[in-house]
């Protein structure tokens, strides 16, 4: 399942291969699979038609139904990816079925044995995350490669807009990711002149990553959002609505406890923090580096191989170039903006959209089914990660200016 190593006799410390990265895509994980081998037929028909079952409420008695599979026949990243993507949205579909007032306590086997599986070998966690909802859960819905998403709960169209946002801001992030190696290498080689240019694609490539965020506003309608895309996001750690965690019959006899899926599980801005040299106040800091455990194991290790890397901050006060330091400041203040921005989606997306939702005014519009019932109280003032959203977000943005270099 490794990608290979590349054919240079000594590979550079950061060559993306070694980190299953891609050229082109980054994290994104390039041109998965759609469909499951035969035998995992039953899987794809119950995923397929996951909005549908849930809005009519019977996705727990289809799962009911659903053979005990075995994982052994899965062969290679790209299948066991989207075994992993598959069961995880049964599994959210399963437990929010009935909303937050009516979930259960146990996951039963035929779905938590397999999915327990299948995230032991990937070394993820048996929960939706990141790795599944964006980064392997995209496909070209016709020759213009206009995107699509393979997998989908209820929301409809919102939902496909903020997951396809979502992935757009991670390719708008791939030549800051390939501008960080070259800066390292540039760094090593103590070559300014390639570091200034790196520095200037990483800025370039965080101010493309806001752009792309912008077009949320386009695509995903806040009511619908709020009251029915978030709760299938939501996990069992943190979230009062699950205070026990979960069963995965067969697996363990004790509840686990797992977080929701959280933009902080995407590993490009773990990785601009790391290059940049960006501290953030121990609270966060903890809640950003639990958020790696729910990333595929080699994104992971590059981020920890960036922080292994010759400080570039450093690198930069001993220079005493002033370009070098200019180009460093506008990197580290346009991933201040981006958080910035990032804070005024949260505010448009989940405090207005659940003062419009308790004051009975939320009509969602899109498609959303029954289940567009009563929205989650729960996790009013947490993410889905199960942070909590404002105080956490803020910190960030704040500490990331603070990372800047004075004159």
């Amino acid at each position: 399942m490794e990608t290979g190593e590349g054919t240079e006799e000594t590979p550079l410390p950061l060559a993306l291969t070694r980190f299953q990265l891609s050229e082109e895509y980054g994290f994104l994980l390039p041109d998965p699979l759609t469909e499951l081998p035969a035998p995992y037929g039953p899987w794809m028909e119950i995923a397929h038609d996951l909005p549908q079952l849930i809005a009519s409420h019977r996705l727990r008695s289809q799962v009911h139904q659903m053979p005990q599979l075995s994982t052994r026949h899965l062969r290679g990243r790209e299948e066991l990816h989207l075994a992993h993507l598959v069961l995880s949205f049964i599994t959210m579909g399963y437990i929010w079925q009935e909303g937050e007032e009516g979930t259960v306590k146990v996951l039963p086997r035929n779905l938590a044995i397999p999915f327990w599986e299948v995230s032991q070998v990937l070394g993820l966690p048996p929960i939706l995350s990141h790795a599944d909802f964006v980064l392997a859960n995209w496909r070209r819905k016709d020759p213009n490669r206009n995107l699509d998403t393979i997998i989908s709960l209820p929301g409809g169209e919102s939902l496909r807009g903020f997951i396809l946002v979502t992935l757009l801001v991670e390719k708008a992030a791939v030549p800051g990711i390939k501008a960080i190696v070259r800066g390292i290498h540039a760094i090593l080689q103590l070559d300014e002149e390639t570091l200034h240019q790196a520095l200037q694609e990483l800025a370039e490539a965080i101010g493309d990553m806001s752009k792309a965020l912008k077009r949320m506003h386009d695509y995903v309608d806040p009511a619908v959002f709020y009251a029915v895309i978030r709760i299938f996001l939501s996990g069992w750690k943190d979230n009062p609505a699950m205070p026990q965690g979960l069963v995965y019959e067969g697996v363990s006899e004790e509840p686990m406890a797992y977080s929701g899926g959280s933009a902080a599980q995407s590993t490009v801005l773990h990785a601009f923090d790391e290059f940049l040299g960006i501290r953030h106040s121990g609270e966060s800091t903890a809640f950003l580096h639990r958020m790696r455990d729910y990333m595929p194991p080699p994104h992971r290790a590059f981020v920890e191989e960036i922080g292994r890397a010759p400080s570039l901050k450093q690198h930069v006060l001993s220079s005493g170039d002033a370009r070098l330091c200019a180009a460093f400041n506008r990197c580290v203040s346009a991933l201040a903006d981006f958080r910035s921005y990032h804070i005024t989606i949260v505010t448009k997306y989940i405090t207005v959209a659940a003062a419009k939702a308790k004051a009975g005014r939320a009509e969602p519009g899109d498609r959303a089914g029954p289940s567009a019932g009563k929205p989650p109280s729960a996790l009013e003032t947490k993410g889905t990660g199960g942070s909590h959203i404002f105080s956490f977000l803020k910190s960030v943005r704040d500490t990331t200016r603070e990372g800047m270099i004075s004159a």
